[in-house]
């Protein structure tokens, strides 16, 4: 499939000429053909009118038909093939492996969402059966259900190409909730997107949906993207990068005549606590652990442990030698964009001249453009809680290790940090007390907590959250992996005396849909009985 550098309208391929840029490959600074052309308002007013006039009709289609479209959507993105997998691992510098894992994983996501469309417990039907009898007012029949909440807005993040981008965990649950998408592609890799979205665009075009169901837009900048937050059909907006962009959007959002919620993944440095027992017994594979984990992909991920707390008491001196011994022998990685790797670059420096901070080792030496040296320093707790510089997340290979002087340090620590998408204790059954004393702790500031495993790895399933408490996200009650991400792009309605033949069919008498429902409290499943 030839790459144009055009954007995706609906059923269309529009050229922007607002602006124009190249994707640059990361491993070596060349620019990358072709040129792409960003988009403006006129194409912005294009995809959201589109998306608002497909609304209506597609989040009444079936599960079952939404289920077929994002199964179609998934087979096109394989078909794709190599093509796919060499854009992608050109425009972002990530190996093979990697790329076709991260396409079967966003294979995987839509696949996920079709089986949790025909499952239904999305769709949350509750009744309370009318009381006409009942004093001293009777009650009516009362019925409800979730639907779609509008076009929603999707912004591709620059570290995941394919799972978190133009079809990724936003875009799936999104479509999968009834909600047409209009997606702004990130500039890292655009090649990549417009591929995917070719994809899904002729998904669209088979399934016999309305073209509005589905758009992509490009644009370098921020214009293009407040434009879009900011236009008033959208309704909802799925965002993954930085703090600042996030927040910028927030405030767009929240500034419109009819605000609208950001669901923003957005900064975590995700603490990773090594308990007493655990650091005596077990130091040295901890510490090669930790580094596998912290050099995994160039740092760039999410989850990735930047902070480490441990108490000072055997097997501290085991833990950190191990940990520098790993560093040592961890290769510089590419990072994903020349921007990214500057940053990365400033960050290191920041913490290298901080008094209150000492280098414990760094990795291999760069070989090339762009590339990422892990490293790993050291300070106290009194001095990290008197710094707020040192927590702030360093996007790539590098983490803080806190020395504590005990458990009690150890808690002041966890109870200033802020909100984070992960914690992870390392423990044995001796540390049992003392994590069952932290945990209250960590379940207020994380949204996934794991014990003796690494946070770097996000399982996509039902019992996932991949969110936190801000800065980790935006919104703190839901997640942005799993089946239960299709819930940002819901909203209850409530239906009183209305008759059946007006009543959706989730809600009819006779369960057609077979749903689980709630029926004056008690849960009933629809495929063994009736109401």
């Amino acid at each position: 499939m030839p790459i144009t550098g055009d954007m995706l309208i609906g059923a269309a391929a529009v050229r922007g000429r607002e602006t124009e840029f190249h994707a640059v490959n990361p491993a070596t600074g060349e620019r990358m053909e072709p040129a792409f052309g960003g988009g403006g308002e006129a194409e912005v007013n294009r995809a959201c009118e589109l998306a608002w006039a497909a609304f209506d009709s597609y989040r009444e289609t079936s599960p079952d038909d939404r289920a077929r479209f994002l199964e179609t959507a998934a087979q096109k993105i394989l078909d794709l093939g190599d093509e796919l997998v060499e854009r992608a691992s050109a425009e972002s510098g990530l190996p093979r492996a990697r790329i076709e894992g991260e396409r079967a994983r966003t294979v995987g996501q839509l696949r996920l969402f079709a089986e949790a469309l025909r499952e239904g417990n999305w769709v949350e039907a509750r009744f309370d059966t009318p009381l006409p009898e009942r004093k001293p007012l009777p009650r009516a029949d009362l019925r409800q259900r979730h639907i779609a909440v509008g076009p929603v807005a999707v912004f591709g993040a620059s570290n995941f190409p394919l799972a978190f981008s133009v079809a990724g965990g936003d875009t799936a649950s999104a479509l999968a909730a009834g909600c047409p998408v209009v997606v702004k592609a990130h500039s890292a890799h655009p090649g990549t997107s417009e591929l995917v979205g070719r994809a899904v665009q002729a998904a669209v075009k088979e399934c016999g949906l309305p073209e509005g169901v589905f758009s992509m837009l490009f644009g370098s900048g921020s214009r293009i993207g407040t434009t879009l937050v900011a236009h008033p059909h959208i309704k909802s907006v799925g965002f993954t990068g930085s703090r600042r962009g996030g927040t910028a959007l927030m405030e767009v959002a929240a500034s419109r005549r009819e605000p609208i919620p950001v669901y923003a993944e957005m900064s975590s440095i995700n603490p990773f606590f090594v308990m007493p027992a655990a650091l005596a017994s077990r130091a040295e594979a901890i510490g090669k652990g930790f580094i596998a984990s912290l050099a995994m992909g160039a740092g760039q991920f999410c989850t990735n442990p930047g902070l480490v707390l441990v108490v000072d008491g055997p097997g501290l001196d085991e833990f950190l030698t191990s940990a520098t011994t790993a560093l040592g022998a961890t290769p510089a990685a590419t990072m994903l964009t020349p921007g990214i790797h500057a940053a990365y670059s400033a960050g290191l420096e920041k913490l290298a001249a901080n008094p209150k901070v000492t280098e414990l080792g760094r990795g291999a030496s760069c070989n090339g453009p762009h590339q990422c040296q892990a490293a790993v320093f050291v300070t106290d707790a009194e001095s990290f809680l008197s710094d707020p510089s040192l927590e702030e997340e360093n996007f790539g290979s590098s983490s803080l290790v806190i020395r504590c002087p005990d458990i009690a340090a150890m808690r002041r620590v966890a109870e200033h940090l802020e909100g984070q998408l992960t914690a992870t204790v390392h423990m044995e059954e001796a540390d049992t007390e003392e994590v069952r004393a932290l945990l209250p702790t960590l379940e207020r500031r994380a949204g996934r907590i794991l014990v003796n495993g690494y946070p770097t790895g996000v399982e996509v399933g039902h019992a996932m959250v991949h969110g936190g408490p801000y800065p980790a996200t935006s919104d703190s009650r839901t997640t942005s992996v799993g089946t239960l991400a299709i819930r940002r792009f819901l909203r209850p309605v409530c239906y009183q005396d209305l008759p059946q033949t007006l009543l959706p069919e989730a809600l009819r008498d006779g369960n057609p849909l077979k749903l689980w429902r709630l029926v004056d409290g008690k849960l009933v499943d629809g495929k063994l009985s009736r109401d």
